[in-house]
């Protein structure tokens, strides 16, 4: 039977307020650690705070970090306070981002470099700041949270698809870098998961009239028939980020429902 605990250990998951995000950091604080959760408006962070603590059994360390990482001075400041929290940070959830998907045409300079600030450059940033002491102290988990379309992408699907493929790019030159002293770095790829984000894509005058309606259709995408939870997303991370998955580096996984043609 596998245990997946991480009794002792302190997380840091940026995007941690909602979604997938606030999925992971509540399976983390379930499985002992202490954690920090980053985002950029305070109230959300608060309310997930309270979600997450209540979740985990009312014991959990929590503390929630209202911070921009689309900049450098901020992933310094949110990273420093987790730090001084915990004393260590021993996993990096390198998890903010958005989905912007158009057409390359339309895509602007000013709109590739916001989405390269939040999504790659963060993570650099953060990775930086994370790797000297998970190096010192021979122990370190790294999850990049990338999408499909890293690997497979599609037609009208910049900024997103390119600054993931970035990622994805990032994910293996970490993972052996870090192997020698036993920082594991992986990267899980979003397929359709359930999101405050897709979830604004419904309601009176739009596309889809209800919430159930737009993932009955986009379910018809999957193989499996169904649209998956943010939960299923972050049971993947927990078994990477535990010394369950103690042999399992520069990797990336699709928890996707079968929707990559590629694995």
């Amino acid at each position: 039977m596998i245990e997946m605990r991480m009794t002792g250990r302190a997380a840091l998951v940026t995007g941690g307020s909602k979604g997938i995000g606030r999925a992971i950091a509540t399976n983390f604080a379930k499985a002992g650690a202490s954690v920090a959760i980053v985002a950029r408006r305070q109230p959300d962070l608060e309310e997930a705070r309270a979600t997450i603590i209540a979740a985990a059994g009312g014991s959990a360390k929590v503390v929630a970090i209202s911070a921009d990482v689309s900049t450098g001075p901020e992933c310094t400041r949110a990273f420093k306070s987790a730090e001084a929290a915990f004393g260590k940070v021993d996993v990096l959830v390198n998890n903010a981002g958005t989905s912007r998907a158009i057409p390359f045409a339309t895509v602007t300079d000013e709109m590739w470099q916001e989405d390269f600030d939040l999504k790659v450059f963060a993570a650099i940033r953060l990775c930086r700041l994370a790797m000297p002491g998970m190096e010192k102290r021979k122990w370190g988990r790294i999850i990049n949270i990338l999408n499909i379309g890293a690997k497979v992408p599609r037609a009208a699907s910049v900024p997103t698809s390119v600054s993931r493929a970035a990622g994805l790019a990032l994910t293996k030159v970490l993972a052996n870098e870090g192997a020698p002293h036993n920082i594991l770095v992986n990267g899980l790829h979003v397929g359709l998961i359930k999101s405050e984000q897709h979830d604004l894509r419904a309601g009176p005058g739009k596309k889809w009239p209800t919430i159930d309606a737009m993932y009955g259709e986009l379910a018809g995408k999957v193989p499996l028939g169904r649209v998956g939870e943010a939960e299923e997303f972050a049971n993947i991370a927990l078994f990477l980020a535990s010394d369950a998955g103690s042999y399992v580096t520069g990797t990336t996984i699709n928890v996707d429902g079968g929707m990559s043609p590629v694995v």
